[in-house]
Parts: structure tokens; C-alpha cells; sequence
């Protein structure tokens, strides 16, 4: 396993490979997978924590349940652009998968993503209870969608350069 850059991500990609978004907590591990196309990114299921060796089981099988090529992972750093305890966490969480899957990992600015998630769930005037269960997907739908949208612009730069 790797962790890449979406610039590296977006030029090992193969036509037609799914990426999955992660937002790590620490009761729940937040999900959403790409369609093919990787232009939409759609909330999972969150995992319930447990302990790490479990943890990592149940998302490996759903990488490879949803044929999942690459992860981009929510790294929560401080507003003023630090970097905490969580972004601590978050990075060792990545290196101890490291050591069980060869899948790359790619680390996504997840600032105000939660906030985001938490006013389009409000918006579809979902209620507080149902809100709570579903945060943290949400929040995993927005940090891959905006390394889908990145991968998207990358892809299109790329083809202008090779027009040129």
C-alpha cells in the first residue's frame, strides 16, 4: 500500500475503476463509493468502530466486494491549517492499513466537509436522529466528491495538453 497524491491517483487510474471516500471518526468510519465513471460519489453504510484488526476486515471487504481501486481519506486539519491529534490518528490509521492491503490511500482536506454534510441534510429536512446516523457518510460523499471533481479536472488538463 501507498499513499499517493491525486495527481499520482489520477494517472494510475484505469477506465472504469471505482474509488471509495472515508471519513474516519472515532465511533464510525463514514463510506461513499464513485460510480464507474467516477463522477458522483454516493453515501455508504457507516462502519461501527470496534477495535482496528476488525475494523480493517469490514472495510477490506467492502473494497473488495465494490471492487474499490483506491481510497481518499478525509485528514482533518485544524482550520488555521495545523495539524492535530486527529490528523495523527487519521495517518496512523492509514499506516497500520499499510500493512494489509496494497490498495493506495490518498489524503483529502476535509475541512467544513461535516458542515457541509450536515446542511444538505438538513436541507432534505432529515431529522436530528436520522441526521446523526448518516453524518459521517455524508461527510464521506463530500470529501470524495471533491477528490472526484479534482480527478475530473486533472483528466481534462490532461486531455488539452495532449491536444495541444
Amino acid at each position: 500500500m501507498s499513499t499517493l497524491t491525486i495527481e499520482e491517483l489520477s494517472a494510475a487510474l484505469q477506465p472504469g475503476e471505482a474509488i471509495a471516500g472515508l471519513d474516519l471518526g472515532t465511533k464510525t468510519i463514514g463510506m461513499a463509493m464513485s460510480d464507474l465513471g467516477r463522477r458522483f460519489a454516493t453515501p455508504r453504510p457507516v462502519i461501527r468502530r470496534v477495535k482496528f484488526t476488525q475494523d480493517a476486515e469490514t472495510l477490506l471487504a467492502f473494497a473488495q466486494k465494490e471492487k474499490v481501486a483506491a481510497f481518499v481519506i478525509g485528514l482533518p486539519i485544524n482550520m488555521d491549517g495545523s495539524e492535530g491529534p486527529r490528523v495523527q490518528a487519521t495517518r496512523a490509521f492509514v499506516r497500520n492499513m499499510g500493512q494489509k492491503t496494497a490498495l493506495p490511500f490518498v489524503y483529502w482536506d476535509e475541512r467544513l466537509s461535516t458542515v457541509a454534510a450536515e446542511r444538505a441534510l438538513i436541507e432534505m429536512d432529515v431529522s436530528r436522529a436520522k441526521r446523526a446516523e448518516r453524518i459521517d457518510s455524508a461527510a464521506a460523499s463530500f470529501i470524495l466528491q471533491g477528490a472526484l471533481d479534482r480527478l475530473s479536472l486533472l483528466a481534462r488538463r490532461d486531455a488539452s495538453d495532449f491536444e495541444d
